[in-house]
């Protein structure tokens, strides 16, 4: 119960993304910019740092975009997300499946596609010793050009499952 309460604690944000899922991804997206992370745990040479520019009205995030936010000022990462794939980025964000909140409808519901992920995922992160199963389900929002020429007003939706 221990590394689950971590998953929820303000220790830090620093939860980094499973290197399995970041490396699937990255085969189908080729991301030049890591939007949210540390030095210690970036995924990407071009990255903005969640303590510093990351959402920065100025900061653009370039092409191609991986997002793993912190999940304590998540709402703001998916509007920055959305609002980023609106000038031409493509953003694909890692987030708790939480559709019951106000940024899912703002932002999620605006997305081209939604990709659940079945089972858990095990996350780390350098403040706590070892790797934590999240609490709560994930997925992966993906904002791209194609919202803009979608017939219909919500995102495709469909399971990826750990290979």
């Amino acid at each position: 119960m221990k590394g689950q309460k971590a998953l929820f604690s303000h220790k830090g944000d620093e939860w980094e993304t499973p290197k399995w899922l970041f490396d699937k991804l990255d085969k189908e997206f080729h991301f030049n910019c890591d939007a949210a992370c540390t030095v210690e745990n970036r995924k990407c040479d071009t990255f903005y740092d969640i303590n510093g520019d990351a959402l920065n009205p100025n900061a653009d995030w370039n092409n191609i975009a991986f997002l793993n936010p912190p999940y304590s000022k998540i709402a703001a990462f998916m509007k920055k997300a959305y609002e980023e794939s609106l000038k031409g980025a493509t953003v694909v964000c890692l987030i708790p499946c939480r559709t019951d909140t106000r940024y899912w409808h703002d932002y999620c519901m605006k997305a081209s596609e939604i990709r659940l992920i079945k089972g858990r995922l095990k996350f780390t992160n350098q403040n706590i010793e070892k790797t934590t199963s999240a609490t709560f389900p994930s997925c992966i929002v993906v904002f791209d050009e194609r919202m803009a020429r979608m017939s219909t007003p919500y995102p495709v939706l469909y399971s990826m499952v750990k290979e």
